[in-house]
C-alpha cells in the first residue's frame, strides 16, 4: 500500500484540482507544488478569487451566461442588438464567440444538447425560456451556434422546427474546411460538409 507523502489538506487539494478538465492527478500535483511555491503571490489571491467568485457568480436568469449580475453585462448592453440571438450550447461557447469579437448581438445559453442515450430531453435544457424569449417579438433573426456533431446537428433541427413557425430567420454556423485548413487533415464528416455547403465563386 502506497504512502501518503502529504497532510490530508494537500491531498484534498490535489484531489479536487484533480477533477477540473484537462487535469488529471499528475497535473494536479504540480499544480498543487506551483502554488505552494508561489503561496504569496499565487496561492493566497486564487483562494480569496475563488471564496469571492462562490459567493458572488450568479447565472443570468434571461440568457444563462454567469456573471456577479442579474441580468449579465452582456443583455444589460444597450449597444449590442437585441434583434439577433446567438443561440449557444455552453458558457464556453459564449465566450469564445465574444473573445472572436464579430457580433454585437445577445445570446442564449442552452445547458447542453439533447442526448437521448444520456437522458437530456427539451425539458432538461434552458429551450422553454428561449422560445418565451423569441415570442417576445423583438427577435428578428437566431443563430443556432452549436457544435458539429450528431447531438449538436439534432439539437439545431429540433431548435429550427420549434422557431418557424414564430417567423423568425433561423441560421446555423457554416460548416466545413477551415481556414488554413489542409484536406488530407480533414475528417470524412468534415469533407462532406465542406462539398454539400460548396459556393459559387
Amino acid at each position: 500500500m502506497a504512502e501518503r507523502i502529504a497532510g490530508p489538506e494537500i491531498e484534498r487539494l490535489v484531489q479536487l484540482l484533480a477533477r477540473l478538465p484537462g487535469l488529471g492527478p499528475r497535473s494536479a500535483r504540480r499544480a498543487v507544488l506551483h502554488l505552494m511555491r508561489k503561496r504569496e503571490e499565487l496561492l493566497g489571491p486564487l483562494g480569496e478569487a475563488m471564496r469571492v467568485a462562490h459567493e458572488r457568480i450568479l447565472t443570468c436568469t434571461t440568457c444563462g451566461n454567469i456573471d456577479t449580475s442579474d441580468p449579465c453585462a452582456i443583455c444589460r448592453d444597450t449597444r449590442r442588438d437585441a434583434g439577433i440571438l446567438v443561440i449557444v450550447e455552453t458558457v464556453a461557447d459564449l465566450w469564445a464567440l465574444e473573445r472572436a469579437g464579430l457580433l454585437a448581438a445577445r445570446y442564449h445559453v442552452l445547458g447542453g444538447v439533447l442526448s437521448p442515450l444520456d437522458g437530456v430531453g427539451p425539458n432538461e435544457l434552458n429551450i422553454a425560456s428561449l422560445m418565451q424569449r423569441v415570442s417576445e417579438g423583438s427577435v428578428r433573426e437566431a443563430i443556432i451556434a452549436v457544435n458539429a456533431t450528431v447531438d449538436g446537428q439534432t439539437t439545431a433541427h429540433y431548435l429550427a422546427d420549434l422557431l418557424a413557425p414564430l417567423g423568425v430567420k433561423t441560421t446555423r454556423l457554416a460548416h466545413g474546411v477551415p481556414v488554413g485548413g489542409e484536406l488530407d487533415y480533414l475528417d470524412e464528416g468534415t469533407l462532406a460538409a465542406a462539398l454539400e455547403r460548396r459556393t459559387a465563386f
